[in-house]
């Protein structure tokens, strides 16, 4: 099993959480498909 924490494992989620949270901080209401996600 490959190291899970690798730099670019770290780079990708870091990534993908700045997305996330651009889209959050961008939208008045938070939308239903953020909770259809979960």
């Amino acid at each position: 099993m490959r190291n899970l924490l690798s730099r670019e494992n770290r780079l990708a989620l870091s990534l993908c959480l700045v997305v996330i949270l651009l889209v959050i901080v961008t939208t008045d209401t938070a939308p239903q498909w953020i909770y259809q996600g979960f």
